[in-house]
């Protein structure tokens, strides 16, 4: 027994897979069960093993599973697509995970109400290629469309490029079917915009990390897709002249765009030399992509334009570069979408962070980086989504020394970062989650009495710490 749970018995196994089938049940088989035991989080640290997988194919099922793991007192770990960075899949006390694979089906597409209805493990990038065809989109997803659940965007509230102009995933979720922790199933909202009634349990249910419930259908609030799309790339002497134009395009201009990403000079190095590109970047301290959309051509190209000025009289631009067709975005794009993957080559991360701030103080958030990276002797390279304040620090061991101290210095350093992101009116996680990855540092951004009420809300749902627990706090 840990932590008070009880063992998964050969007893329990057949129990399972008389709710599921024997296919869908993993049991015995470390090979088979290890891709279940991490997501996308560095540090083989926070990896554990699952005790046995289980792959549900309904609500019925899961409801099932939930009441037999609260009678044998078996903890339960729902996952996605496995592409989280905080460790919120991952089983921290062994027991049941549960996988949301099979639950892959696109219900409705309601082009009169602009919703979609989906289950959970709905790839992202798949249900926008489908809504795309009747001209509307899902305007909440994260840059990692492509790999992730849908399911697993609503359980972190995941944000992306976008969140400039569209806001994160919570905005476009208008209903959930939800299997809650003691087994039985609800439904919160529905197709409707407005609703009043009762507690906003759809909210709460956004960005609870799968500790509160399992979705198991999820309506979404679709938009008409923008008949025209313009990109931009702009280079920067330094840093500084790229983040102080940033608020100065949707106050001065009163442009907002659709979204707006940067990367430092090291950020952008280690990205070329990753991809063996380095023309057209070389003297740039600092780069911002800024993408903009619309239903007119000519004005979003207009506003590009007037970007571009600003960029040039006010921050010193070193030059521009606007991409109109797929090919040309694609191409401007390449050395952003790659910097996690490029850093993930070298082979020295110590951690990822996500912090994010009020969006005018990223300004003073970078050289603060800069000085902790000095004092600790690492490097933290930095990209992300300025324009809503998320900044993605990447603290990864200097290759040009021996010393072994990153690792160990790594918890003071993560302090000092936290520490310093809440004096700026920051938090811990824009987008990624606190998953066990970060649940540690929890108090140092929140009160006991905030950390009191979330505590109260969970063992209300959950009176027995069943589903996913070992997270947040």
């Amino acid at each position: 027994m840990q932590n008070g749970y009880n063992a998964v018995t050969d007893g329990i196994v057949r129990l399972l897979k008389d709710i599921v089938g024997e296919r869908d049940v993993i049991f015995g088989d470390d090979e088979l069960i290890m891709p279940y035991s991490h997501d996308e989080t560095h540090g083989a640290e926070y990896a554990r093993y699952p005790e046995v997988v289980v792959r549900a194919g309904s609500a019925a099922e899961i409801g099932a599973i939930m009441k037999l793991a609260n009678k044998e007192m078996i903890p339960v770990t729902p996952r996605g697509a496995g592409s989280g960075l905080s460790g919120g899949a991952v089983p921290v006390y062994g027991g049941i995970l549960l996988s949301l694979e099979r639950m892959n089906r696109i219900l409705e597409i309601d082009r009169e109400n602009l919703v979609a209805v989906v289950e959970p493990g709905v790839i992202t990038n798949d249900l926008n290629n489908r809504v795309q065809q009747d001209g509307l989109f899902f305007a909440g997803y994260p840059m990692s469309l492509e790999t992730c659940f849908v399911g697993g965007n609503v359980a972190e509230n995941a944000g992306g490029g976008r969140a400039v102009k569209y806001g994160v995933t919570g905005r476009y979720v208008l209903g959930l079917e939800v299997v809650l922790p003691t087994g039985d199933t609800a439904v919160f909202g529905g197709k409707r915009v407005k609703d009043v009634t009762g507690y906003n349990m759809v909210q709460l249910m956004v960005g609870s990390e799968g500790t509160l419930g399992i979705f198991t259908k999820i309506i979404l609030k679709l938009l008409p897709l923008p008949k025209a799309k313009i990109d931009m790339l702009v280079l920067f002497p330094d840093v500084s002249s790229a983040l102080k134009v940033v608020p100065l395009i949707m106050t001065e201009l009163r442009i907002i765009p659709s979204g707006v990403e940067f990367m430092d000079s090291l950020s952008l190095k280690i990205a070329c030399d990753y991809l063996g590109e380095k023309k057209g970047y070389s003297g740039a301290g600092a780069i911002l992509l800024v993408e903009m959309d619309g239903n007119d051509r000519e004005q979003v190209l207009e506003e590009c334009l007037q970007i571009g000025e600003l960029c040039a009289e006010r921050g010193g631009a070193l030059d521009s570069f606007v991409a109109e067709g797929p090919a040309e975005q694609d191409k401007i794009w390449r050395v952003r979408k790659c910097a996690g993957e490029a850093y993930t080559a070298l082979g020295t991360i110590l951690s990822a962070e996500d912090l994010v701030v009020p969006p005018n103080r990223i300004v003073d958030m970078i050289p603060a980086v800069e000085a902790l990276s000095q004092k600790y002797g690492v490097l933290m390279p930095s990209f992300g989504h300025v324009g809503d304040g998320n900044l993605h620090v990447t603290i990864i061991k200097d290759p040009n020394t021996q010393s072994e101290r990153g690792k160990e210095q790594l918890p003071a350093l993560l302090t000092e970062l936290y520490l310093l992101t809440r004096e700026l009116g920051g938090t811990i996680s824009g987008e990624h989650g606190i998953g066990h990855k970060r649940k540690q540092y929890m108090p140092l951004l929140l009160g006991e009495t905030e950390l009191a009420a979330m505590r109260q809300i969970k063992a209300a749902l959950d009176p027995k710490n069943i589903l996913n627990p070992g997270k947040i706090f």
